[in-house]
């Protein structure tokens, strides 16, 4: 019985460990695990207006929140790309078959299929690494949303803050 509680002790320590691992990784390459507000979620779902069939990319797409909700309240294909392997476990065992995710590092994923992406992402990985990608692998007319950080240079369609303390959502359509 002793040993049974040692392997559950190293397990959780495994598991905590690599959670830090991943989360300081991820951030470093993209962002830090900061899921999106549950607030903003109507503001995402209105600027993506998602139609049957649609496929809708969570790029980080953390502990699948946004994603199960989008799955609820639209009629679209939602996509979870998830770099960390424990948040990607989490959101498969809170998903059930609702939600297609990926254990993936994003700047490996195919998104020439994408009608909607979405992000939240640091200004730097936004403006060098995940720009390029986007300009590069996006079909015109698919949807660029961005939490709270521009990318520069593009065009803006929308900024959308519901009030002073809102943080900021920027939309983008690929021209």
């Amino acid at each position: 019985m002793v040993y049974f509680y040692i392997l559950i002790q190293a397990l959780v320590l495994i598991a905590f460990l690599s959670f830090l691992y991943y989360s300081v990784r991820g951030w470093l390459k993209f962002a830090p695990w900061v899921p999106t507000s549950r607030k903003d979620y109507q503001r995402i779902l209105r600027l993506a207006d998602l139609k049957p069939g649609e496929k809708f990319y969570d790029l980080g797409s953390g502990s699948g929140s946004l994603a199960l909700w989008l799955s609820r309240n639209t009629r679209g294909e939602i996509i979870g790309l998830e770099s960390s392997w424990p948040l990607y476990i989490f959101s498969r065992l809170r998903s059930g078959r609702k939600v297609k995710f990926k254990c993936i590092n994003l700047y490996k994923e195919d998104l020439s299929k994408a009608d909607v992406v979405y992000f939240f992402g640091t200004p730097r990985p936004i403006n060098s690494l995940l720009k390029a990608k986007l300009e590069r692998e996006l079909k015109p007319g698919a949807k660029i949303i961005s939490y709270a950080f521009k990318v520069q240079s593009w065009i803006l369609e929308k900024k959308d803050m519901s009030t002073k303390n809102s943080k900021p959502i920027y939309f983008y359509i690929k021209k």
